[in-house]
């Protein structure tokens, strides 16, 4: 009888044929694909060992019910930082930009088992995309996290870094993936993760810290140019800035009765900083105007959440899309499309400016830079400059540390800040001639473009490091 065999015409890693010999624990055809399957052999030519080899225990956290938020929860000042899986960085570095906080309760004692300290190795083993991302924590750090990654104690910083560089290398996440079950959300058991072959070579350490050296080089360049942007902007304004005094002496003042009366009873609106805030904005070198009258403001509209939908062509721009000097566009919420028509008052235009009306991000302003349809959520407001203003100088302005205070200082609630259409209304912004305000834009463009290709080069050196890893990996 002839050996029956597939035609070359397939793709030999999607369509293949295995031998009933060959068949190990695992029957799902992903585990067996022959680029994988080879890639493993490979690997396992080299003196490596099984992850659990480095490892001194591992644990994984849980998630805490939102709905009692006042059990579980805190704020950035008070917390401890909660890790997700988006805190986890391919280059092995944390990422905080979107962290949450627990409680000190809730860190030593529902959470006991899953803190994280410095040098621990952190690891992802659920859901979709890259698997096995993994990160180090920075020295001294003190966090937790969820059940989407776990945390390895390795007793050595330089230890988890080898293992994160490796892990991070596209080798090392094939490897991974091979072991992940499971269809729309992938997961690793502890077995399979542990079960991982490292390569273990110190050659990676030092590509690795030279490589974040360089990084960290490159990006600490490109905070100093976006710092630069407020000094640049208000000294073109004459504005100076006072400084900050927390002084008790300072906490304490008096203020006439005059001088409340129709206005607001809090003593932060009153404060001696925030009145030395607005005699700077004074001393402007160009007239003031109050923002009402060179500007179109839309606040945001309450859309249903049951109207929302997993995808279609008309976004829903919430708060959490807004973020300083952008709109982010990768986790919008969806409106059906005939709502673009049906709420044309809430259409959000190209070039529009959004502000975000409440809670941490409160006051934050983003460019909507896209040509998507999209409609605007309520606790966010569209910012609609006039002709008398300049887009990208107004979006720069309103981002300045002076006006971040200034829009916080006329917001109401503690934990939770709002600020209204007519608090906003009351802001006053200096106007200089419309070329003067083009020539400052222009400028400001200029040092974020610098900026941005700092963090370009830092991530290609991140990138090329990964590509020595491969190398000595594969030898």
């Amino acid at each position: 009888m002839a050996e029956f065999k597939l035609s070359d015409k397939v793709n030999p890693n999607k369509v293949f044929l295995l031998n009933t010999s060959e068949i190990e624990k695992r029957l799902d055809p992903f585990y067996y694909i022959p680029e994988l399957k080879e890639l493993e052999e490979k690997v396992r030519e080299k003196d490596v060992k099984p992850l659990r080899h480095f490892v001194k225990s591992v644990s994984s956290g849980a998630t805490p019910k939102t709905a009692e938020k006042e059990k579980y929860y805190s704020d950035k000042e008070n917390g401890i930082p909660f890790l997700r899986v988006q805190n986890l960085s391919p280059t092995g570095i944390l990422d905080y930009e979107d962290c949450k906080y627990i409680n000190k309760e809730t860190h030593e004692g529902y959470l006991k088992r899953s803190q994280v300290k410095g040098g621990d190795l952190l690891v992802k083993i659920t859901g979709v995309g890259r698997m096995a991302v993994a990160s180090v924590a920075p020295d001294d750090f003190i966090g937790n996290t969820n059940q989407h990654m776990v945390v390895i104690k390795t007793g050595s910083k330089e230890v988890s870094t080898i293992l994160a560089s490796y892990l991070n290398s596209d080798i090392g996440e094939k490897l991974a993936s091979r072991r992940a079950t499971g269809g729309t959300r992938p997961a690793l058991d502890y077995p399979a993760l542990l079960s991982i072959p490292i390569l273990f070579d110190e050659r990676i350490l030092t590509i690795t810290k030279k490589a974040v050296d360089e990084k960290n080089k490159k990006q600490k360049e490109a905070k100093d140019l976006i710092t630069s942007i407020d000094n640049y902007l208000l000294d073109e304004l004459g504005i100076e800035l006072p400084e900050k005094d927390n002084s008790l002496e300072n906490r304490i003042f008096t203020t006439s009765l005059s001088e409340i009366s129709g206005s607001r009873l809090d003593s932060s609106f009153h404060s001696s900083y925030n009145r030395q805030l607005l005699e700077s904005l004074n001393k402007s070198k160009y007239n003031l105007d109050s923002i009402k009258n060179n500007i179109k403001f839309i606040p945001g509209y309450a859309f249903s959440s049951k109207d929302y939908l997993d995808e279609s062509d008309c976004y829903l721009i919430t708060i959490k899309n807004i973020s300083k000097n952008t709109v982010r566009l990768k986790n919008v919420t969806y409106l059906p499309n005939n709502y673009f028509d049906l709420y044309k008052q809430y259409r959000i235009n190209e070039d529009d400016l959004l502000i975000a009306m409440t809670g941490a991000t409160i006051g934050k302003v983003g460019l909507y830079n896209s040509s998507k349809k999209a409609l605007i959520n309520q606790r966010n407001g569209i910012i609609r400059p006039h002709k008398t203003l300049d887009t990208q100088y107004l979006l720069s302005l309103l981002n300045t540390l002076l006006y971040q205070e200034l829009i916080l200082k006329n917001s109401v609630g503690g934990a939770q800040p709002n600020i209204s259409e007519t608090d906003i209304a009351k802001i006053k912004i200096p106007l200089p001639p419309k070329e003067k305000q083009i020539e400052i834009a222009k400028h400001i463009t200029e040092l974020r473009n610098q900026a941005k290709q700092l963090e370009l080069d830092a991530d290609q050196i991140m990138t090329e490091a990964k590509t020595e890893v491969e190398k000595i990996i594969l030898g």
